[in-house]
């Protein structure tokens, strides 16, 4: 019986299939996982993923196909009670399954209570738990006062308090900062190497697809492609194309025919050439930019994400590319003054702080990221610039009115979209258009003019007389960037605009950003966590404590990690949570778990890999490679605000 349980799979789903109504959520998947893996599932909003979860966690059923959790067929209320003691299901949403008044301990003590955990054995284990969450210092505050790291954090303790043998992670890291989600990650790992655990952890974020042993690509409820990350990745062979030109916009004229699959970063063209090898894709952009001057440019191999968007194209399943277009009214003149200013901006509640002398400067056609974790304080700054908030001290300016004084003029000139809130859902297309019309004063007139624009701009003929609740997701978010732009606004800002959108939809976006940066000389500013964005900003300032701590180009930020703490090195290996160990125990503080790689930073890499290798030969872990890595803005970010956080 027991060699029968380690080779037999946890999960076995065949034919699994899930209507709400006449709507299909899942369709015909087929899907194992075995003992001891993270399995993935990658793919946005509407794909699938949540509704296959809650089945395997038997609080859902399905319509058609088999389920096995645990050599237990899940066909009935009766079966799905017979598993629940042997699972673990964190629902999506930062603090979904907690309880705001609770603090963290009488959380901890509730879900031990209610998975029957006896007292003496909960002691170990919640004492354990704190420690490696690193939230034992807090166990007394509310859950409702915890920063969105630490609620994710929280519920991973009350998922795993009962120690189940298998976890289900529906989107654990969304809206978390990066050196919490790493943190996440890296807690995860040890609790699964540690108790031999399995998990099914779904994601809308393609850099986390590099952490699971495999995982399945679902678009519209159905399996696009499954295997482990370098399965995956031979699916569509290609290269990354790298390219510095001027004038940026001219060269992303001439490439995104030849090349769809293209998008801006910064100052940088990102374009992924279909079946050719780097040097060839390096030749063939070369050719195709005769007459551009070329600064900088670089071939590379392509990531997961560039491979998910490069099999939803091949297969047909992408929107059309959104077309070209132009304001009705024309480019703005070249400006030189700050479209945004902030000039020691202070905000103090109480005896807190939320901002504490922050000054940057935004010119016409910049596209410029505010980066931090969550409570740094970039929403404070955020409503101070907009007027929304006062200012304890210090002064600033939005499209060329005093924030202090000119509210109304400032709220005139800006667009605004929220993550939370942009759109009425039970409203159509053209009517969320007119009702911001109305709200910004245009006429009969111009609100027509506008709408046939925003319809354009956004890819949405065909969906006027749709609501907004029925859009896909890509589709929705672009509807609200034309509604905060139907006045024709000087200055954008975006609060986190792509979460949750798919890969496809979020360059789709980032296209007419561009557009509207380089051509129309708007001016943009990001809000953001997520280091995907913020490598498309041509400036970014880093706040942390609400303070800006760092405040230069990607280029530039990326440039200065590299000079104070070296190469980065990936290392795979066969072990890589002992192998990571090893490291640490050796002085590689820094060193950190990339899904089944390592990765660190060394001054003297060739010396380190000298250093590192017999150490885990000794260990009996055998080492593949160790290769050297360009740095992101993502490793940037947490090397950043650790160290600060290691200096509070």
């Amino acid at each position: 019986m027991a060699a029968s349980e380690v080779v037999a799979p946890v999960i076995h789903a065949q034919g699994f299939t899930k209507r709400y109504r006449q709507h299909i959520a899942v369709s015909g998947l087929d899907l194992t996982v075995q003992p001891g893996e993270i399995f993935g599932l990658i793919g946005p909003d509407g794909a699938g993923k949540s509704s296959f979860m809650k089945a395997v966690a038997g609080v859902l059923g399905y319509d058609a196909g088999e389920l096995t959790v645990f050599g237990t067929r899940l066909d009935s209320e009766t079966a799905a009670e017979r598993i629940k003691d042997r699972i673990g299901l964190m629902p999506q949403g930062l603090g979904q399954n907690l309880y705001a008044e609770l603090s963290i301990e009488e959380n901890i003590d509730f879900f031990a209570k209610l998975r029957l955990v006896p007292d003496d054995i909960l002691a170990e284990r919640k004492a354990r738990l704190l420690k490696m969450t690193r939230l034992e210092a807090f166990r007394h505050r509310a859950m409702k006062n915890l920063s969105g790291g630490m609620k994710q954090k929280l519920g991973l303790v009350c998922t795993l308090i009962h120690e189940p043998r298998l976890i289900i992670l529906d989107e654990p890291t969304t809206g978390v900062d990066p050196v919490s989600r790493r943190d996440f990650w890296a807690i995860l790992g040890e609790l699964l190497q540690a108790q031999g655990m399995t998990a099914l952890v779904s994601t809308a974020y393609m850099d986390e697809a590099a952490r699971f042993h495999r995982m399945a690509l679902l678009y519209e409820g159905k399996v696009l492609a499954q295997g482990t990350p370098e399965d995956i990745l031979d699916l569509a062979p290609g290269s990354i194309v790298t390219v510095t030109a001027q004038p940026q916009f001219d060269a992303w004229q001439a490439l995104r025919g030849p090349h769809p699959q293209i998008e801006a970063q910064g100052p940088q063209l990102r374009l992924f050439t279909e079946g050719l090898r780097t040097a060839d894709a390096a030749a063939q952009v070369r050719d195709h930019l005769q007459g551009v001057q070329i600064l900088q440019l670089d071939a590379t191999e392509p990531e997961l994400e560039d491979v998910f968007v490069a099999l939803l194209r091949q297969r047909g399943l992408s929107e059309q590319r959104t077309q070209d277009f132009v304001s009705p009214v024309g480019d703005r003149s070249p400006q030189t003054t700050a479209a945004i200013e902030a000039q020691q901006l202070t905000r103090v509640f109480g005896e807190f702080t939320a901002c504490d002398q922050v000054s940057f400067r935004v010119p016409p056609g910049e596209i410029f990221g505010l980066l931090g974790a969550n409570g740094a304080g970039k929403t404070t700054v955020i409503k101070m610039l907009t007027g929304i908030l006062p200012p304890s001290a210090g002064k600033g300016q939005v499209a060329g009115a005093d924030m202090r004084t000119a509210g109304r003029q400032i709220k005139e000139r800006i667009g605004y979209m929220s993550q939370a809130f942009s759109l009425y859902m039970d409203l159509t297309v053209l009517e969320n258009i007119a009702l911001y019309a109305g709200i910004y004063g245009l006429d009969r007139r111009q609100t027509a003019t506008r709408s046939g624009w925003i319809i354009d701009m956004a890819g949405l003929r065909g969906h006027e007389r749709d609501l907004a609740a029925t859009l896909p997701m890509g589709l929705r978010q672009r509807l609200a960037l034309g509604c905060a732009l139907v006045h024709q606004p000087q200055v954008l800002f975006l609060d986190e605009p792509t979460s949750g959108v798919d890969p496809i939809g979020r360059r789709q976006f980032w296209d007419i950003l561009f557009h509207l940066s380089r051509v129309e000389q708007v001016a943009i500013l990001i809000t953001t966590h997520y280091m995907s964005e913020a490598e498309h900003c041509d400036h970014l300032a880093l706040m942390f404590a609400g303070r800006v701590v760092a405040d230069a180009t990607p280029a530039a930020l990326k440039q200065a990690l590299r000079d104070k703490v070296g190469t980065l090195l990936e290392a795979t290996v066969s072990q890589p949570q002992a192998a990571l160990g090893l490291l640490q125990a050796q002085g590689f503080v820094d060193a950190s778990l990339y899904g089944k790689k390592i990765h660190l930073f060394s001054p003297t890499p060739d010396a380190a890999i000298a250093q590192i290798r017999p150490i885990w030969q000794a260990a009996g872990i055998h080492c593949e490679r160790i290769d050297s890595r360009p740095i992101s803005m993502e490793d940037v970010f947490v090397q950043r605000v650790t160290e600060l956080e290691r200096m509070r």
